[in-house]
C-alpha cells in the first residue's frame, strides 16, 4: 500500500483535555472537575461535559486529574525576569520574600516548585497550572504586563500575586501600601531640608509606579513642583541604576535627597554621589537645602543596617506577606473569594537621612 492510497490509514491526535474545554467553552479546570464529580461545577454543566466527552470516547488523564485534585500539594512560585535587565533571583528581596513562602507551605503541608518566566510572557506560568505540575500559582511582581495576569484570571487560573493594586484588576494582588511609602520616604527628605528630591526607579513598572505617586504628592503638598530632570528611570538591577546616577551626577543638575525604590537602588545612589565627590547624607544649609545628598531606599533588607551609612528605608512586612500570600492562595483553591489588599508600610530611620542632623 502506498502512502497516498486512500485506504491508509493515520493515526489520529489524542483527544486532549483542552479540545473538550475549547467545545464546551470552558476552562480545562472546570472539565476536570467535571469528569471527576466535583461538586464545584454545577450539575448542568457537569452533564454536558460528561455526555459531549463520552461521544468523543475521551477519557481522563488520571495522573493529571490527580495533581489537579492536589494530592501532589505543589504550588508553583513564579519569579518574572526582564530579559533586558536580568534582574537576578539572588536579589535579597527575591530570595526573603521566596524563602519565606517556602517556610508558609511547608508548615501547611504542601510543596514548593520554583519557576522562571519571561516577564514578556508571563501566561506561559499558566502552563504549571493547566499540566498538572501545580494547583496554584503565585506570582511575584506584575512588571508590566498586568493584562496577561487578568487574562490568567479571566480563565481561571488559581493565582495570587504580590504587586500593587491596579484599575481593572481581576486578579488577587497583595503587597505593600506603595503610595504611603513613596509618600513617606519624600515627607522624610523634605523634612530635613532637601528640596531638590530624585525619584530613582522605573514608574512603568507598577510598584515603582505607585511609589511614584505618593513621591508626587509629597512634593506638591510642600508646594514643589515635580521636575523631570530629577526622575531617573533604571530598572531593578544595581548595574543600571548606579549608571543612570553617574550621569546625573556629571550633569551638573542640582539635587539634595534621593527616594530609591529599592535598597540595592539606594545602595547605588550611595556609590555615585560619594564617587562625586558629595558627602552622604550632608547638612542643613541656613538658606534651604543640604550640603550632601540624604537617601532614602526601599523594603529594609537586613543590608541596609550594615551599610555605610545605614540606610534610612521604607520597611515593607516580607515575613508577613508570604504568609499572606500563600494563605490567600490556599483560601482560593478552597473556594473563597479572596480580594486583593494593601499591607501597612512605615519608615525606618538610619544614618543616610537622618532625622537629628549632628
Amino acid at each position: 500500500m502506498s502512502p497516498t492510497d486512500p485506504a491508509r490509514k493515520v493515526p489520529a491526535r489524542r483527544l486532549q483535555m483542552a479540545d473538550i474545554a475549547r467545545l464546551a467553552g470552558v476552562s480545562m479546570s472546570t472539565v476536570s472537575r467535571a469528569l471527576s464529580g466535583s461538586h464545584l461545577v454545577n450539575e448542568e454543566t457537569r452533564t454536558r461535559i460528561a455526555e459531549l466527552a463520552r461521544s468523543l470516547n475521551y477519557t481522563i488523564n488520571l495522573g493529571a486529574q490527580n495533581l489537579r485534585l492536589q494530592k501532589n500539594q505543589t504550588v508553583a512560585v513564579v519569579v518574572p525576569y526582564d530579559a533586558q535587565s536580568r534582574q537576578h533571583i539572588s536579589d535579597p528581596f527575591f530570595l526573603s520574600i521566596v524563602g519565606g513562602i517556602a517556610d508558609a507551605l511547608t508548615d501547611r503541608g504542601y510543596d514548593m516548585l520554583l519557576s522562571r518566566v519571561d516577564a514578556e510572557r508571563l501566561d506561559n506560568a499558566a502552563q504549571l497550572f493547566h499540566s498538572g505540575k501545580a494547583i496554584g500559582l503565585i506570582v511575584i511582581g506584575q512588571w508590566r504586563h498586568h493584562d496577561q495576569l487578568n487574562d490568567m484570571a479571566a480563565a481561571r487560573v488559581p493565582l495570587v500575586v504580590w504587586g500593587g493594586l491596579l484599575p481593572q484588576q481581576l486578579y488577587c494582588s497583595l503587597g505593600g501600601d506603595n503610595v504611603t511609602g513613596g509618600r513617606l520616604a519624600t515627607e522624610h527628605l523634605l523634612a530635613l531640608g532637601c528640596r531638590r528630591v530624585v525619584f530613582l526607579g522605573d514608574a512603568q513598572l507598577p510598584e515603582a509606579g505607585l511609589r511614584r505617586e505618593g513621591y508626587v504628592q509629597a512634593l506638591r503638598a510642600a508646594g514643589i513642583d515635580p521636575d523631570p530632570a530629577l526622575e531617573v528611570v533604571s530598572p531593578f538591577q544595581t548595574i543600571a541604576a548606579r549608571a543612570a546616577m553617574d550621569r546625573l551626577c556629571a550633569s551638573g543638575v542640582a539635587f539634595d535627597g534621593v527616594v530609591a525604590c529599592s535598597d540595592l537602588l539606594a545602595l547605588q545612589a550611595v556609590h555615585a554621589v560619594r564617587a562625586a565627590g558629595r558627602e552622604v547624607p550632608g547638612h542643613p544649609q541656613p538658606g534651604g537645602g543640604r550640603s550632601g545628598v540624604a537617601i532614602v531606599g526601599y523594603d529594609d533588607m537586613p543590608v541596609a543596617s550594615f551599610t555605610e551609612p545605614p540606610l534610612t528605608t521604607v520597611h515593607q512586612p516580607v515575613a508577613l506577606a508570604a504568609v499572606e500570600l500563600v494563605d490567600a492562595l490556599l483560601a482560593m483553591l478552597g473556594g473563597a473569594a479572596v480580594a486583593p489588599r494593601m499591607l501597612p508600610v512605615h519608615l525606618v530611620v538610619r544614618g543616610s537621612a537622618p532625622t537629628a542632623d549632628a
